[in-house]
């Protein structure tokens, strides 16, 4: 049977869009900081296929500073009110339960949490209390500091493994099941070689019984393998790595790119269908 995220059939691989409302991410930071623009890049994505928006105003990329709540707050919510009603979930990128109480009022929701609910003392009862969809992703360390030498005795078992212990953390809160999806975190506190033993392993991530959502769109491992290419130079990139995500068993890709993602992937499910 066909699971189900958020609403979603999971028949097909689905796109959640990318809507960065920050001034320092690493491929588009400051691009949609003006919420007028944000709005706009969010309604186009949702003209190019996309089935999920992911809005978020704190960048964790490697190296990041935190954001303080109140500038978390004042970047996410107009957009999130003005992409409310457009006709796909509308996700809030965060790790703060101040935040994602406010955002699922003012209409997203899922919350996508790269502590997997364990940055903020009070996410789990907030989730669980607010009924909605969430993504649990791994991250060793903070933005700041996790990829300062990542360490793993076996990466592919150990992300699994926490992966597995959140979801029972999160059922054992109320959240059922059926309303979590999980993410290995690419690039978050794992090396080049960490992430293609993820990638060659994604299938192992299924036995845990939610939806997998990969999240490799534009991201440093496609520079460690291609030479030195800045984000928005990383398409074919993210299109090969989106491709054999889905082989593997992802349901959800996290991406910039949506129209080519959606082309890339009509073409190779057809040819498969042939």
């Amino acid at each position: 049977m066909d699971r189900a995220f958020a609403g979603l059939s999971l028949d097909r691989p689905r796109i959640m869009g990318i809507v960065n409302v920050t001034p320092d991410s690493f491929s588009d930071g400051g691009d949609f900081l003006d919420p007028t623009v944000a709005v706009a890049h969010g309604r186009a994505l949702v003209d190019q296929g996309a089935d999920i928006l992911d809005i978020g105003g704190e960048s964790t990329r490697p190296g990041a500073a935190p954001t303080g709540p109140d500038d978390e707050l004042a970047r996410v919510l107009p957009v999130i009110e003005g992409l409310a009603g457009i006709g796909v979930p509308l996700s809030i990128d965060t790790r703060r339960a101040g935040v994602m109480r406010r955002a699922v009022a003012a209409g997203a929701s899922i919350v996508n949490d790269v502590t997997a609910l364990t940055g903020d003392p009070d996410s789990l009862d907030t989730v669980a209390r607010l009924g909605v969809s969430v993504v649990l992703m791994h991250m060793r360390g903070e933005p700041g500091t996790m990829q300062d030498n990542p360490s793993y005795g076996d990466v592919v078992s150990e992300v699994r493994d926490y992966l597995a212990d959140r979801v029972s953390a999160c059922e054992k809160a109320g959240i059922p099941r059926q309303r979590i999806a999980v993410d290995p975190g690419i690039g978050f506190g794992k090396t080049l070689t960490h992430n293609l033993s993820l990638f060659a392993h994604l299938d192992r991530l299924d036995d845990i019984g939610c939806p997998v959502l990969l999240g490799a769109s534009r991201k440093r491992f496609i520079a460690g393998l291609c030479g030195d290419v800045a984000p928005k130079d990383r398409l074919a990139g993210s299109l090969a790595a989106a491709l054999r995500g889905v082989a593997a068993g992802a349901r959800i890709l996290r991406v910039h790119d949506v129209a080519a993602t959606r082309q890339a992937l009509t073409v190779w499910t057809a040819i498969g269908a042939a």
